[in-house]
Order: structure tokens, then sequence, then C-alpha cells
């Protein structure tokens, strides 16, 4: 891996979504035991806790037909930061939602970063939803649909410009793999953008392996000190029969052995360098059976296999 050291970033809140629980997510994942699993791995962890931010008002839309918009870039300005000072750190942040709008703040962290590092930035969004709506289109007003047109510019401002420049990263950066419930007007966003996306459509015809592969192409054969790959794992990507504690459940989503493929390839890459899990709500799970199984896959994402494979060779320096 990229990193040999972790750093676990609790922030608690589900100011973005329409349904009370993402809050308690950070918990879940530490009750699931995420930190001594990545401990057995090797991994050296740390955990700073869960961060305080503004409560969740549960307000109307504003003028902008957006929902707690204050709240939001106060919780994504800490998220920021705090991923930020970790990758100066030279350890690998792991932003534990929450709901999916941190990953403004996250991302925009990361993109920081490697225009001061000299790092060419790639971001696999791992989602059912494809988050590009921006305030003129949103069909609810909630912030957690809107990360990936904030981060491509055209969301609100405010979150639009925390890396220091907007838009903090360009389309091409992202690759979005199992989307299967898109708004209309996020799939013209999609095409104006030119996002590169891999809906459930696609994983059915080309396979999972295919899908990844493809997803981890620009990836090979190029020096490590030069790739940041980063993760957003929106636990709706995976099916709710098997994750049933997340907001809003899409079915029809990757199985969990399409998923821990997924998780493997990425992990066979070497080059995980920063990652965030959001939308994980207990309040809607099973006997905390999605954080657990969160966390089993989060150990392939950190090289678990069934067999012992060779480690992933680094390009040439």
């Amino acid at each position: 891996m990229a990193y040999t050291s972790s750093t676990l970033i609790g922030l608690p809140t589900d100011i973005g979504a329409s349904r009370l629980g993402a809050a308690m997510g950070p918990d879940a994942l530490r009750v699931a035991q995420l930190g001594p699993a990545l401990e057995r791995l090797g991994v050296q962890v740390s955990d700073l806790g869960n961060l305080s931010g503004p409560a969740n008002p549960r307000g109307a839309r504003d003028a902008q037909g957006l929902r707690n918009l204050a709240e939001c870039l106060s919780w994504n300005r800490i998220a920021h930061d705090a991923v930020l000072q970790v990758l100066q750190q030279n350890r690998l942040p792991i932003l534990l939602g929450g709901d999916h709008t941190l990953a403004t703040g996250s991302i925009s962290a990361v993109a920081r970063h490697c225009r001061a590092t000299g790092k060419q930035l790639r971001v696999l969004w791992l989602d059912a939803h494809s988050d590009c709506n921006t305030p003129e289109s949103s069909p609810t007003g909630n912030l957690h649909g809107m990360p990936v047109s904030s981060l491509c510019g055209l969301g609100p401002t405010e979150l639009a410009s925390l890396s220091g420049t907007t838009p903090a990263l360009p389309a091409s950066s992202f690759c979005q793999i199992g989307l299967r419930s898109v708004d209309e007007s996020e799939k013209h966003m999609i095409r104006e953008l030119g996002l590169e996306v891999y809906d459930m459509r696609a994983i059915d015809e080309l396979g999972m392996r295919e899908v990844m592969r493809r997803a981890l192409l620009t990836l090979l054969g190029r020096n490590d000190r030069d790739i940041h790959l980063h993760l957003s794992f929106d636990v709706d990507f995976l099916d709710p029969d098997i994750a049933p504690g997340t907001g809003t459940p899409v079915r029809g989503g990757p199985t969990y052995r399409e998923a821990q493929l997924c998780m493997e390839m990425i992990a066979d890459t070497g080059r995980l360098a920063s990652l965030d899990i959001v939308e994980l709500n207990p309040a809607l799970d099973l006997r905390n059976q999605t954080a657990e199984l969160v966390v089993d896959l989060v150990q392939s994402l950190f090289g678990q296999s069934t067999l012992m494979r060779p480690a992933p060779q680094a390009a040439p320096r």
C-alpha cells in the first residue's frame, strides 16, 4: 500500500441527508472494530475520535432552495482541515461519516494536497447515486446529492471553492461505479461534464472485473509518487439485501462478492491514499450487520485476501 499508517476521522453528522441516523455511522464502525481489523493487517491506526460541529437544525429550504447550507459548509470545512492535516503527516486519512456531503470537504483537501505535491488525483466514487445535482436542479435541496457537482465547480459557491480553486478538480478525475438511481437533470449533467460512469447495467454486461480494470487503467505503469487514489465509498453502493443500514437504499446493487472483488482490485494497485466511508445509518440497520460488512470490505481494500498473493510492484522511480 502507499501508506502503512492511517488516521480515523469521525464526522458524526447527517446534516446533508433527508433521514436522521448517519451521524451514528462513525461509532457503528468502531463498534464493528474497524481500527483493530486494520491493525491485524499491519496498518498502524490512530483515531482522532469524533470531531464536533453544528447540530442538524432540520431546516426548511433557503432562498437558493438548499437545506442547512451554513451548517454543511461548517462541517465540510472541518472535514477539509482534518483530512489535509493527516495528509501532511504522510498518513492515510479515513473519513468516517456521516452523510456524503462530507466528501466535498474531504476531496477538496485531497485536491489541495495533490496540487501542493504535484500529484495527479484519481477519485473512485462507489455509489448508487451520481450526486451531481445543483441548487437549481435538486428535487430535495439536500446537499448530500451535490458533492460531485460542487467539486466540479457547479454546486453552491461556498462549497465549490473549499479547495482554494474552482473547480477543485477536473471532472475527468472522477470514475463513478454502481449507479442505478440518477435524476433526469443528473443524466444531462453527467453528459455535460463528461464523467466516466459504470452504472449497474455496465457491471451486468461487462462484469465487475472488467469494470474495475477500466476504472484503474490510468493508474497502471505510473510512478506511485505521481498518483493519488481516493476512494469515496457510499454504503448505498451495496445492494440493500446485504447492507440495509443506509438512508437511501436502491435495489439491484453489487453483491457481496462483486463488492469484495472491487476492493481487492483497488488493493492490488497499491495506490490507495485516502478514503471516505459515508452514509452508514445504524438506525436502519439490523444488529450492526452493515457496519460489520463494511469493515470486512475495508479489510479487502487494505490487502486481505483468501490466498497469499504477491504484493503489488511499485512502478520504476
